[in-house]
């Protein structure tokens, strides 16, 4: 596959990622943090108060003060994240919808590093991408109880995610920086989830590998393996710094969807049955 190399929207968002992460006094952090939180309508309900926060890239990883309640069975898969489901349903043997009249091939947004066997038992599969808008909570978790194969990191652009560019770039999700994760779950179903960076996704961290570095110089394909390192469900995962994508392939004649096309998700809630 071919690399493409990154652009003024990464500079920009390693700028804005430092901008993000800096602690300013505290009267000046409260005022970016409160603007912040107004412009965008954030929800803190569920969250430490305003004050708490030392720095915008605090609040845009803020943390459940309470862990959420969700089905615990081995039969189901849970929302990642708080999110909108922009797209779901079946992949047309190999191809996937990245918004409705966008299509991209799941082989390009897999890369070369999995294995064609492997790709080639999502075809007619099923599929959903999760939208995290920047009001979002920006953690990510395990969806159900599984092990995590592998580990993709392909360096790419930067372009935003939201309803407006999927709407007019083709192959977005191709073109962007994203990390691939190739799992199983403990009935050895195998599933992907594909992280896609994003304008001002300053970082994706990954919180069982520390080595895997998105938006930095580098400039090559990366690949960890890691055999049965095992995320139970609901597990945190990790933190995107700042809104972006999740897109999670199921097998063929693997699960039954509980979503819809353009509908708002929790972190917890049901989205798929495996049949």
């Amino acid at each position: 596959m071919n690399i493409i190399k990154p652009t003024i929207t990464n500079t920009i968002s390693r700028l804005f990622g430092s901008f993000a992460r800096a602690r300013f006094p505290f009267v000046l952090q409260q005022t970016i943090n409160f603007a912040y939180v107004k412009l965008m309508g954030v929800d803190l309900s569920e969250f430490d108060k305003l004050s708490s926060y030392k720095s915008l890239n605090e609040l845009f990883t803020r943390k459940l003060k309470t862990q959420r309640k969700f089905d615990q069975g081995s039969h189901t898969f849970i929302s990642p994240s708080d999110s909108l489901v922009t797209e779901c349903g079946d992949i047309f043997v190999s191809t996937s919808m990245q918004i409705k009249g966008f299509y991209y091939k799941v082989d390009e947004l897999l890369a070369s590093q999995i294995e064609a066997k492997n790709i080639k038992k999502i075809y007619n599969g099923k599929y959903i991408n999760f939208y995290l808008s920047p009001k979002d909570y920006h953690r990510y978790h395990s969806p159900i109880d599984m092990y995590v194969k592998k580990a993709v990191h392909v360096p790419g652009l930067l372009y935003p995610v939201n309803l407006k560019y999927l709407n007019k770039v083709f192959d977005l999700f191709v073109k962007n920086e994203r990390v691939i994760l190739e799992c199983e779950t403990k009935s050895g179903m195998l599933f992907y989830m594909v992280f896609v960076g994003a304008l001002n996704v300053g970082k994706m961290r990954f919180n069982f590998d520390e080595r895997i570095q998105t938006n930095s110089k580098k400039s090559g394909i990366t690949t960890y393996i890691y055999g049965d390192t095992f995320v139970k469900k609901g597990e945190e995962l990790g933190t995107f710094e700042m809104g972006s994508t999740i897109v999670i392939f199921f097998e063929k004649k693997s699960v039954e969807l509980s979503v819809h096309r353009m509908q708002k998700v929790k972190f917890s809630q049901t989205i798929a049955k495996i049949i």
